[in-house]
């Protein structure tokens, strides 16, 4: 399918030239998981405010669709290629802290996830363009993945939330799956 040309506000997410069916695959993917989770766990908005609510599963349709579209060479290819983007975007995504502040449970896990998934993808883009990138990424991701589940008492959502969280930014952001990173002299790596 031919790409379209995507509009530079949503750059970010999407890259510059996106399939239709890659851009469905990503807002299906987001909608279902977070619609899944909202009706097999109903506590986990039982009692909150709508606002928190409703905040709460748009951060989790953002870290699920996320997962997705990072996976794209065209969103790939557009972060490889901007390194502050790339940075800026790591140290911004703190959406696990705050999906868990507003569902009011195991906040001080989702610190912790937090924590381990910023310093390994600071780690894997800290090794942009080497043949070792994939493998970091790979034995950070699996470590944590590893972990997540031995937490006790982890609320399910929260241990599915955590666990697309890390995928998204320690593995199906951080690491350049299209080799398309440009050194700062403007050469590809």
């Amino acid at each position: 399918m031919k790409p379209i040309r995507i509009p530079s506000f949503l750059h970010d997410v999407f890259g510059e030239k996106q399939s239709i069916a890659a851009i469905a695959a990503i807002l299906l993917f987001g909608a279902l998981l977070t619609t899944a989770l909202y009706l097999v766990f109903p506590e986990m908005t039982g009692n909150l405010p709508v606002w928190r609510s409703v905040l709460a599963l748009v951060l989790l349709f953002d870290i699920f669709s996320g997962c997705i579209a990072n996976f794209t060479a065209s969103t790939s290819n557009f972060y490889a290629a901007r390194k502050t983007n790339r940075i800026v975007f790591i140290a911004i995504h703190v959406h696990i802290v705050l999906v868990a502040i507003l569902l009011n449970t195991n906040i001080g896990y989702s610190i912790a996830v937090w924590a381990y998934t910023i310093a390994g993808a600071f780690i894997v883009n800290a090794v942009m363009g080497r043949p070792s990138q994939v493998f970091v990424a790979g034995l950070l991701l699996s470590l944590g993945m590893g972990g997540l589940p031995m937490l006790p008492d982890i609320q399910p959502y929260m241990l599915t939330a955590c666990l697309l969280f890390m995928l998204k930014v320690l593995f199906s952001f951080s690491v350049d799956h299209y080799r398309k990173a440009i050194s700062n002299a403007g050469e590809q790596l």
